[in-house]
C-alpha cells in the first residue's frame, strides 16, 4: 500500500490542482451517500416500491443540505471544461475532437450499465417478478442519469458560455419561477431551469478557470449571500426546505431546479472556494491524495453503479432472510435510520466489487490521464484524454 501511495504521488503532474479533484470526489461521494440515506426499497405484499425517510421524518431535512452536492460538481465541471477547451485551442485541436474526448469517458460506462440492466430487467420479468417492482428498481438506476445529459449539454456549450456572467442564468431561473409558480404559468417552463439552473455554477467554474474568484471575500459573499437568500426563499416564499425531491411533496427543488436550489448551490460553491487552501495543504500528503485520485479515476463507475450496489444488497437479503430493518421496512422511525447506517458499509463493499468489474470501461481510450501522467501502472493511468 505504501508503494501504491508513493507511485500515485510521484506520477501526478506537478502543476495539477489537486483541490479540483478533491471537490469532484466530494461531490460524487455526496450524491452516493445521499441516495443511500434517503432512498428506501419497501417490501410489501410481494412487491417492492420506493420510499423516502424525508417524507416520514421531516426533521431529517438537513441531511439533504449536506449530501445534495451537484452544484459543486458543476462548479468543477465548468472550471475543467473551460481550462480544457482553452488548452485544446492552444494545441490547435478541433472542437469536435475535444468534445469527443470529453464525452467518451462519460458515455462508455453508461452504455454498459444500461445494457446490464436491460438484461437484468428481462430476466426478472421472465422469472415472474412483478412489473411494478422491476419498474421501481430500474427507476433508481436510470433516473440519476438526467444530470449526465445536462452536464454534456453544458460541456458542448463551453465555447459559448465560458465567459457568460452567472447572474444571467440566475435571472432566467428567477423569472421562470415567477411565471410558473407565482403567476401559475405552464409547467413546461420548468424545463428551462434544468439548463439555466446548473449553468450558474458551471459559469462560476469557468470564471474560476479564467483566474477569477481568487479573493476569499468572493467565497464568503457567495456562501453568506446564498445561505441568506435560500433561507429567505424557504421561510417567506414557500420553497421546500429539502434540497432533494420528497415523494408526495407539492414542489421539488430539483425537478426542475428552483431559485432556492440555485441560491443554495451558490452557497455551496462559496464554501468550496473557501476550502481550497486547506484542501491543497491536506492533499500534499501522499496518502490523502492517493485516496482522492483513486476515487476520481473511477468517478463515473462509482456514480453509475452505486444504486445497483444498494439494490443488490437489498434483493439478496430479501431472498435469503426476508424483510430486514433498514433495507425493506418503511423508513418512518429513528430505528430505520440506525439500521440503514449499519448497512452502508455493506453497500460500499458491493460497490467496490462493481468498481473492480466495470471501471475498465471508464478508463479505456486514448490520450492523457485525468489524475496521473502516463508511464506508470496501467491500473492507475487511464488513457482517457481528459483535462
Amino acid at each position: 500500500m505504501r508503494d501504491l501511495v508513493r507511485h500515485i504521488d510521484a506520477a501526478t503532474p506537478a502543476g495539477r490542482d489537486r483541490a479540483l479533484d478533491a471537490l469532484r470526489a466530494f461531490a460524487i461521494l455526496g450524491v452516493v451517500c445521499g441516495h443511500w440515506l434517503v432512498t428506501a426499497l419497501v417490501a410489501d405484499s410481494g412487491t417492492v416500491h420506493g420510499a423516502s425517510p424525508l417524507r416520514y421524518m421531516p426533521e431529517l431535512t438537513p441531511v439533504s443540505w449536506v449530501f445534495q452536492t451537484l452544484a459543486v460538481f458543476f462548479l468543477v465541471g465548468g472550471a475543467v471544461g473551460a481550462r480544457g477547451y482553452a488548452s485544446a485551442r492552444a494545441r490547435g485541436e478541433s472542437y469536435g475532437r475535444w468534445m469527443r474526448a470529453r464525452t467518451g469517458r462519460l458515455f462508455r460506462p453508461v452504455l454498459v450499465v444500461l445494457a446490464v440492466w436491460a438484461v437484468a430487467a428481462g430476466v426478472m420479468l421472465v422469472s415472474g417478478v412483478d412489473p411494478d417492482t422491476v419498474r421501481a428498481l430500474g427507476k433508481l438506476v436510470w433516473s440519476p442519469l438526467w444530470f449526465l445529459l445536462v452536464f454534456t449539454a453544458l460541456t458542448a456549450a463551453t465555447p459559448l458560455v465560458a465567459r457568460l456572467h452567472p447572474l444571467w442564468p440566475l435571472a432566467v431561473v428567477l423569472h421562470v419561477d415567477l411565471f410558473r409558480l407565482g403567476l401559475d404559468g405552464p409547467r413546461w417552463l420548468g424545463w428551462i431551469n434544468v439548463a439555466a439552473g446548473w449553468l450558474v455554477p458551471y459559469c462560476l467554474g469557468a470564471a474560476w478557470a479564467r483566474g477569477g474568484l481568487r479573493d476569499r471575500r468572493t467565497g464568503w459573499a457567495l456562501l453568506g449571500g446564498g445561505a441568506v437568500a435560500t433561507a429567505g426563499l424557504v421561510l417567506f416564499a414557500g420553497y421546500p426546505a429539502s434540497m432533494v425531491g420528497v415523494p408526495g411533496g407539492t414542489l421539488s427543488n430539483l425537478d426542475p431546479p428552483t431559485t432556492a436550489a440555485v441560491t443554495f448551490g451558490l452557497a455551496q460553491c462559496g464554501g468550496a472556494l473557501l476550502l481550497l487552501g486547506p484542501l491543497r495543504r491536506a492533499l500534499a500528503r501522499p496518502a490523502v491524495w492517493a485516496a482522492v485520485a483513486l476515487v476520481n479515476l473511477s468517478a463515473m463507475t462509482i456514480f453509475l453503479w452505486h444504486q445497483t450496489a444498494m439494490i443488490t444488497v437489498t434483493s439478496t437479503a430479501l431472498f435469503l432472510a426476508g424483510p430486514l430493518p433498514g433495507l425493506h421496512t418503511v423508513p418512518d422511525s429513528p430505528g430505520w435510520v440506525a439500521a440503514r447506517l449499519a448497512w452502508l458499509p455493506v453497500f460500499a463493499l458491493v460497490l467496490l466489487v462493481f468498481r473492480a468489474a466495470f471501471s475498465a470501461y471508464e478508463t479505456r481510450g486514448g490520450g492523457r490521464s485525468r489524475v496521473v501522467r502516463r508511464g506508470g501502472s496501467p491500473a492507475l493511468t487511464p488513457k482517457s484524454r481528459h483535462a
